[in-house]
């Protein structure tokens, strides 16, 4: 999908330093300091317009959500929405999901979300793929010994590639739906593109999976 340019995103971007924070390399560790209490961190990778990370923070006050987009026209759109919703457990960042280990130390965040990531389907991509296994050697690091990636898509192909990924990394399957929307799974919270997709008729895939403690 080509994106709409919006020259004034970046300018914008940088004049709420309360919820995109500019130089994210310094928080590393000290994450729980930036937001002056110690509750869980939860990250979104791709945060897109930050439609599931603005509702979640709502949703659950006592979680600090962090929105990870790369780019700036985009991730503009999740900072409106941050603004209107008045906030203090959401921050945004406009950077690569590539460099995750320059902003998160070890075991420092609680959960990982991938929410309707570009599929990537041809095979000599499969390394962009959020779920290939360099991306899941980051979000080991980060993870804590309790953390859990949660994973939706529409895209089937990605769905079951990812599920291969995660078995073949030795990762623990503890939840899926081939159909998420007509099961009996609770709270969940939409994104931009599931609600697009779901009125399509499209199912909803989802997974939660945890990595190995021995």
């Amino acid at each position: 999908m080509r994106l709409r340019n919006k020259p004034w995103a970046k300018d914008k971007l940088a004049a709420y330093p309360q919820y995109v924070i500019g130089n994210p390399e310094s928080c590393k560790g000290n994450w729980q300091q930036v937001f002056e209490n110690n509750q869980p961190i939860y990250i979104e990778v791709g945060t897109g317009k930050g439609q599931f990370i603005t509702e979640m923070a709502k949703a659950h006050p006592t979680i600090n959500f962090i929105g990870i987009e790369l780019q700036e026209s985009v991730i503009v759109s999740a900072l409106d929405l941050a603004i209107a919703a008045d906030i203090s457990n959401l921050k945004l960042l406009n950077v690569n999901a590539e460099d995750l280990l320059n902003y998160f130390d070890q075991n420092e965040v609680s959960r990982v979300y991938l929410n309707f990531s570009d599929p990537w389907p041809k095979k000599r991509h499969a390394k962009r793929r959020l779920t290939y296994r360099t991306f899941l050697e980051m979000y080991e690091t980060i993870l804590n010994s309790d953390g859990e990636i949660h994973f939706k898509t529409d895209n089937r192909g990605l769905f079951e590639s990812s599920l291969m990924s995660f078995s073949d990394y030795g990762m623990l399957l503890t939840y899926v739906s081939l159909d998420l929307h007509n099961s009996e799974y609770e709270g969940n919270i939409m994104t931009e593109y599931e609600e697009k997709f779901s009125k399509m008729g499209h199912p909803i895939y989802r997974s939660e999976t945890r990595f190995r403690t021995n």
